[in-house]
Order: C-alpha cells, then structure tokens, then sequence
C-alpha cells in the first residue's frame, strides 16, 4: 500500500513540473510576444492562440499545487508562495527550482 501512495505522490509531483514549465512558458510568451505584438502591430491572433492554453495551464497549476501541498509538507506560507508565483512572470520556473530540486 505505501509503494502505490508514493508512486502517486510521484506522478502528481511529474505532472506538476510539466504543467509549471508549460504555463509559465505560456505566460512569457502571452506578456511578452503576444500582448506586444497586439497592440504595436495591431494583430490579435497570437493571444486568441495562446489565452486559452495559458488558461487551462494557470488552472491545472493553482489545483495541482493545492493536490500536493500536503504530500509535499507546504506550510500556509510555502502553499501561497507557490500559488503567488503563477501571477508572476518566471514565477513558475523559481518554484519548480526551489521546491523540487
């Protein structure tokens, strides 16, 4: 029983890492390729391509994040670092480095 409950802590932790370098990727390119691009050459369709995913990606991360803060032992402080992190440009990447080395 605890070797499936680890492989699931595992699992939950991989998939978290992928979605925190896809939605902070997502993020970057959405603030500083897309959003410039729209309105310096008036052309929207780089943020119709790329608002959606980014969206389901912040969504994914926020639920994810509040899945495995227990597992991971994330104190009140830690949980909002993490989940403040995904408003900020980069953010995502800094916790991925901080809290999962």
């Amino acid at each position: 029983m605890k070797e499936s409950n680890i492989e699931i802590k595992g699992n939950w932790v991989t998939i978290f890492k992928i979605t925190s370098f896809l939605e902070g990727l997502s993020y970057v390119l959405l603030l500083f390729i897309a959003v410039p691009v729209k309105y310096l050459w008036d052309n929207a369709a780089m943020v119709k391509m790329l608002g959606m995913p980014h969206g389901i990606l912040f969504i994914g991360y926020i639920a994810i994040a509040l899945i495995i803060k227990n597992s991971q032992n994330w104190n009140s402080r830690d949980t909002f670092l993490v989940l403040l992190a995904s408003l900020i440009p980069f953010g995502t990447f800094y916790v991925v480095r901080k809290y999962f080395p």
